[in-house]
């Protein structure tokens, strides 16, 4: 079995050429549902294996992070996840500090049909952020005795961030729908300086999101912590259809993980890639983790928990967007509590509930004791793998046939 941290990336990407018409040079990228994981001569006991990760100086007893969205963490949501080993994020510029009390804000939201949806939306984010809010959503979830942290835009980092660390917060995510070291703007504005800002604000800091290695490789090289890996594959998300950009996930995550592994060869810092998206059941986590991911970012499984603030609802982050929205609002149900969907016990079929069981499964039957060696497991290209042999599933809408 190869490694991938032993594969040259520049070499496996150079060869065999492609084009999709004179003049055009391109090549092909793979997404979860086209991947297979494959079974060594290797298995382990479930309960033997670890899914522990860490995170700058911070250790979560699970790979799972919940999405910077409004739908998925509230200040309740954040401390429920906390002490079931996960860490939330919260949308530090979203209704939470929009609104003193949000729930009117949310039933809005929950309310409205799906024609007005987005410009409900659009007035109800028209509120201004307020600072003192920022503040007090952070020391509300570092009350309940679990990690902290918050997501902000890059243009607000600098603004946002220090209130945020004099509250408590512990990790920092400056996140939008594609970022780099650079950007040009009209007003001559200079962007952030993420490595500067990493030097001054003194707790780690994510950033995010990118497809590429060399993006990635850049963006390592300002000593962030870490970085998110994924545009427009969310539930949610429609940045895909309405930019014509994005990478399928399985390729962007090894991409970046390359790079993490080249970036890490030559530093003591060693950095962690987040899959951030495009995951909705046990499988694709797994997955995302085979192809390179230290950890995943997911919004809509978890938005189906009891204590989600969204209930049932699911939103993007761009939806409110008062010039163009990138994304929309979905219903996806109110299932059972967030403790069954992470560890169970799952009451349904489809790979939705008890994740880490899914996780620790897979694991043990690849062999793989630890998330670093089920990084090394093989896998292949198989488009197959979600039809081949489900003709009665597909027909009977059950298991893996649910649309």
């Amino acid at each position: 079995m190869v490694s991938n941290k032993s594969l040259d990336y520049k070499s496996s990407t150079a060869s065999a050429p492609m084009t999709i018409g004179r003049g055009k040079a391109t090549r092909r990228a793979y997404g979860f549902d086209e991947i297979a994981l494959v079974p060594g001569s290797t298995t382990i006991d479930p309960e033997l294996c670890d899914v522990s990760c860490q995170l700058g100086p911070h250790k979560l007893s699970m790979p799972i992070l919940a999405s910077a969205m409004d739908s998925v963490v509230d200040v309740r949501m954040a401390g429920a996840m906390g002490k079931l080993g996960g860490l939330a994020v919260m949308n530090i510029q979203g209704l939470q500090t929009r609104y003193a009390d949000p729930r009117e804000a949310y039933e809005e939201v929950i309310r409205c049909d799906n024609t007005s949806f987005v410009e409900v939306m659009q007035r109800l984010y028209s509120q201004p952020v307020q600072d003192k809010l920022v503040s007090q959503r952070v020391a509300e979830i570092k009350k309940t005795g679990v990690l902290t942290a918050i997501s902000i835009t890059p243009n607000a980092a600098e603004k946002y961030a220090p209130l945020a660390v004099e509250a408590g917060c512990d990790i920092i995510f400056v996140q939008s729908t594609v970022t780099g070291i650079e950007h040009r703007s009209v007003a001559g504005t200079p962007s952030l300086n993420l490595q500067k800002f990493c030097k001054q604000i003194g707790i780690p800091v994510i950033v995010g999101n990118c497809v590429g290695y060399e993006t990635a490789m850049e963006l390592l090289e300002t000593g962030v912590a870490g970085i998110l890996v994924g545009v427009g594959p969310g539930a949610a998300c429609t940045s895909r259809s309405v930019l014509g950009i994005g990478v399928p996930m399985a390729t962007a995550i090894a991409d970046c993980a390359a790079a993490k592994h080249a970036h890490a060869s030559r530093t003591e810092n060693v950095p962690i890639i987040i899959a951030d998206g495009g995951m909705v059941t046990g499988g694709d986590i797994c997955k995302a983790i085979a192809c390179g991911a230290d950890a995943v970012m997911i919004g809509s499984p978890l938005a189906r928990a009891k204590e989600a603030p969204g209930h049932g609802f699911h939103w993007g982050m761009a939806t409110p967007s008062p010039v163009l929205p990138r994304g929309t609002r979905i219903k996806v149900g109110t299932t059972v509590t967030l403790e069954e969907i992470l560890n169970g016990p799952a009451h349904t079929d489809d790979g939705t509930q008890n994740l880490i069981g899914a996780l620790k499964t897979s694991m043990g039957t690849l062999g793989a004791g630890n998330l670093q060696e089920m990084q090394d497991v093989e896998v292949i290209i198989a488009p197959s793998i979600l039809t081949e042999g489900k003709v009665f599933q597909n027909a009977q809408q059950l298991g893996m046939g649910r649309s």
